[in-house]
């Protein structure tokens, strides 16, 4: 009776020749323990693939007002900071992507957090009560700012950010801002988003999405139509990227046929952002 033959019959384990027990050790330390749980991502999500949304996806922009949960729409976009997690969560059991609305450009007086931005970075009023341009080319000051918030979005478990704001170098900001300067804090904000395991759009910005369209997931953009600047946000559908429009002031009739034509995921809303919503009709005009 050979040594291992006795082990197994006396329920000790056998010995391991040797040359077999250093090649188990060299294989043990270059893997993970068995069950090991992966390193943490940020915000406490699990590291997985982005959300992308398709050319034609259909949504919802509400940013005032009690949230409506049943409007028939696969994707929701509401305010980050006024909607809380069961919100985003009783979206998702109905099946919704739910796109977390920021202001990234423009500082809010009425925000939890503005006491935290210093006076240096605050420029010109943006046109909205209580809102200024943002110096953008600050980004000492302002990434660790727009982490915590894209962080809250993240815990909240949006799928998705849409940074506002994003084009104050095409404003009277009060900053000397050029393309450039909007160029390189436009991708900070997408790498902040993308650390953070979400989806990110660009939020009109219309000049530089040849640039920018290989940093973001989606476009949101309002009143192409009106201004005739349509077909320049042909980049991200030609990548397979939705871009989420809007118009204000413009009929259905008048800017749906172009809408359909260009795949683009068209809506009429007041200036509110309440509930009430007239998408594009499907087929004709």
């Amino acid at each position: 009776m050979d040594d291992r033959m006795a082990a197994r019959m006396s329920g000790r384990p056998a010995a391991l020749p040797v040359t077999v027990l250093i090649l188990w050790m060299m294989l043990a330390g270059c893997t993970s323990a068995p069950g090991a749980a992966p390193s943490p991502a940020p915000s406490g999500r699990s590291a997985q693939a982005r959300w992308q949304p398709e050319p034609g996806t259909a949504w919802q922009w509400q940013l005032s007002g009690p949230l409506d949960t049943t409007v028939d729409a696969p994707v929701y976009d509401i305010d980050g900071f006024d909607r809380d997690a069961a919100q985003v969560a009783e979206l998702h059991r109905k099946g919704r992507k739910v796109i977390c609305y920021l202001s990234t450009g423009a500082w809010e007086e009425f925000r939890p957090d503005a006491a935290e931005f210093p006076a240096a970075v605050l420029g010109r009023g943006n046109g909205w009560k209580g809102e200024r341009w943002l110096d953008i080319r600050r980004t000492d000051v302002l990434e660790p700012l727009m982490e915590r918030r894209i962080s809250m979005c993240a815990k909240k478990g949006f799928d998705a950010v849409e940074p506002d704001n994003m084009d104050g170098y095409r404003n009277p900001s009060g900053f000397p801002l050029t393309a450039a300067d909007q160029l390189r804090y436009n991708r900070l904000i997408a790498r902040v988003a993308h650390r953070h395991h979400l989806a990110v759009g660009l939020k009109n910005d219309l000049p530089q999405i040849p640039g920018l369209v290989g940093d973001f997931d989606f476009a949101v953009n309002e009143q192409c139509a009106q201004y005739e600047e349509c077909e320049e946000l042909s980049p991200f559908i030609e990548a397979g990227k939705a871009v989420f429009h809007v118009e204000y002031e413009l009929p259905v009739a008048r800017f749906c046929p172009q809408s359909r034509k260009l795949r683009l995921s068209s809506l009429l809303k007041k200036y509110e952002l309440g509930v009430w919503r007239e998408p594009c009709p499907a087929g004709g005009s």
